[in-house]
């Protein structure tokens, strides 16, 4: 059993969502396209697990969902129509063997403190898929913030856990599919806004994103005035302005399922 460090919140990983998350329920609403490639990933399972399960987002509805949450921020902003989180990390599942049909977890792997002992639970209180919705660090240098707070990318990149690392947690191969950001998704994650940059202007929708908790005011500064600047003055839309009416992005956004249980537990 892995040792969990918890914050006084309960967060078990590296960000404190008692200090971070409030807003989280206002900016991170599901995207009804990014959920149904997750529904679709789900196959025919009706008991899911969700952990990491945060505020509710992507649970669908129309099945029988366990949800874990180690934060208490984000356990009192589920809606009262969803399931009550139960307190746990990913680390140390209070379930037995086999216990669920799937498992998902929705931007969560790269916040468990030991993501393979997380992975490994997860897979084992799981009898089938296990569906990741993450970021591939290695495609994180498609989106144009890069270019004005590359210490957020740079956040990012050692944080999101690679595609081997998910496949050595879950003890075999995933398949994985990018899925594409809609131009006007309504999950507000850094790359939600790579057609509408305005929007990042915003300290509550960067703070609901949990990379630019990592970077300190200066960065927060330059960026609000160098994009600021850049919009004015068209410099911005001279070099990606045609995101603004491209339907969809293919960036960092993945899927990665495990599909059955490749080793005994």
């Amino acid at each position: 059993m892995a040792v969990v460090v918890r914050s006084d919140d309960g967060s078990a990983g590296d960000a404190d969502y008692g200090a971070i998350g409030t807003s989280y329920a206002r900016y991170r609403r599901p995207d009804p396209r990014i959920a149904a490639r997750i529904s679709q990933a789900l196959g025919a399972a009706r008991t899911v697990l969700n952990v990491g399960a945060g505020a509710g987002s992507y649970e669908p509805a129309d099945r029988q969902v366990t949800p874990v949450e180690p934060s208490a921020a984000m356990r009192a902003q589920r809606p009262a129509g969803l399931a009550a989180a139960v307190d746990a990390a990913a680390e140390d599942l209070p379930f037995p063997d086999g216990a669920f049909d799937a498992a998902m977890t929705t931007f969560s792997v790269h916040q468990w403190g030991d993501l393979r002992a997380g992975l490994r639970e997860v897979r084992r209180v799981t009898r089938g898929p296990v569906v990741i919705l993450t970021c591939d660090p290695a495609l994180l240098r498609r989106f144009w913030l890069t270019e004005y707070a590359p210490e957020v990318i740079d956040t990012e990149a050692r944080r999101y856990p690679a595609v081997e690392a998910l496949s050595d947690g879950l003890g075999g191969p995933v398949a994985v599919n990018v899925v594409p950001v809609p131009l006007d998704c309504t999950d507000g994650f850094n790359e939600a806004y790579y057609g509408r940059p305005e929007a990042l202007l915003d300290p509550a929708a960067r703070l609901s994103c949990s990379a630019w908790s990592f970077v300190g005011a200066a960065v927060h500064d330059r960026f609000t005035r160098d994009l600021s600047r850049d919009l004015a003055d068209g410099t911005w839309d001279g070099r990606h302005g045609h995101l603004r009416t491209q339907p969809a992005f293919d960036g960092s956004l993945i899927l990665a399922i495990s599909d059955e249980p490749k080793v005994s537990w």
